[in-house]
C-alpha cells in the first residue's frame, strides 16, 4: 500500500509538533503564552504574523476573525484544513501520540492570542465553554 501525501502543510504542522518538544503534560499548568510558544507559534510565527510556503497559515495578528472565541475553540478543538485537531476526541496520531489539549488549555490559549499581537478581544474563553464546544 503507498501513502500519499497531498497536503505538505499538515505534513509538515504534524513534524512540527512532533519536534517541539513538549507534550501536552509538559504544558499542564503552563499559560497561553507557554502553549503557544510550544506548539502553535512554528506554523502562525512568533508575533502572529502567519507564513506560506508547505502551507498557509494564517495571521493570528489583527485577524478580525478572532472576535469570536468559539471559532478559535472550534478550530483547535477539531482542526483545520492543514492544522491538526487537538481534544482528545479528534486528535489522531500516525506514528505517535497526539499532542492532545485540555479545556482549559484551549481557552489559555486562545485568551491569549486574544490580547496579544494586536488584538483586543476582551470576552474572555472558559474552559467550560470549550468543554460545551466539544460535546
Amino acid at each position: 500500500m503507498t501513502i500519499t501525501w497531498n497536503r505538505g502543510g499538515a505534513v509538515a504542522a504534524l513534524l512540527l509538533i512532533c519536534t517541539t518538544g513538549a507534550s501536552a503534560e509538559d504544558l499542564t499548568t503552563a499559560d497561553g503564552e507557554s502553549i503557544y510558544s510550544n506548539i502553535c507559534q512554528g506554523c502562525h510565527m512568533p508575533q502572529g504574523q502567519g507564513a506560506e510556503g508547505a502551507g498557509h497559515y494564517p495571521a493570528l495578528a489583527g485577524n478580525p476573525a478572532l472576535v469570536s472565541w468559539q471559532y478559535m475553540a472550534l478550530t483547535i478543538i477539531n482542526g483545520r484544513r492543514n492544522m491538526p485537531a487537538f481534544s482528545a476526541k479528534h486528535a489522531v496520531g500516525f506514528f505517535f501520540a497526539p499532542v492532545v489539549l485540555s479545556d482549559a488549555q484551549i481557552a489559555a490559549v486562545i485568551n491569549y492570542v486574544r490580547t496579544h499581537f494586536g488584538n483586543h478581544f476582551k470576552d474572555p474563553a472558559t474552559a467550560d465553554g470549550v468543554r460545551a464546544l466539544d460535546q
